[in-house]
């Protein structure tokens, strides 16, 4: 699937629930599917900077593909963070740089979560396109 496809999917899993207290626990629910990060990974510098919860991004670069792992201390940034897995994770820096989260405003989340968890989402996209961005360019140089 597509990054745009995928993104879609998102929007019509969370299209088909009534009230934004059915999408916290949706959130919830697929946040609890996440695998925890190794603990090894757990360390000073993967924590996102900008969130208030902790959220830890690991990555590892093989073959031309970024695969991301990611894990948080709070139930609903466990769902954020799911769900860009589920978007980034196992994608090319290209795929990963061209591709905007338009499922954030399309599902209502930037409305929805408070500043600090919006503000924490979209750093955790930052350091993502961060990463693909170095990637791209380690990748370039060969």
């Amino acid at each position: 699937m597509t990054l745009d496809e995928i993104q879609q999917e998102i929007i019509e899993e969370f299209s088909g629930l009534e009230d934004w207290m059915d999408k916290y626990s949706f959130l919830i629910e697929i946040g609890n599917e996440v695998v925890p990060i190794d603990p090894k990974y757990k360390i000073e510098s993967n924590l996102i900077r900008g969130c208030q919860s902790r959220v830890w991004l690991h990555q590892e670069f093989n073959e031309g593909i970024i695969k991301f792992e990611a894990e948080s201390d709070a139930l609903i940034v466990k769902g954020l963070v799911a769900l860009l897995l589920r978007i980034y994770s196992n994608r090319t820096p290209h795929e990963i740089l061209s591709s905007e989260p338009r499922f954030i405003d399309e599902i209502g989340l930037r409305q929805h979560l408070s500043p600090t968890r919006s503000n924490g989402l979209l750093s955790m996209v930052k350091q993502m396109k961060l990463y693909a961005l170095a990637y791209e360019k380690l990748s370039t140089k060969k």
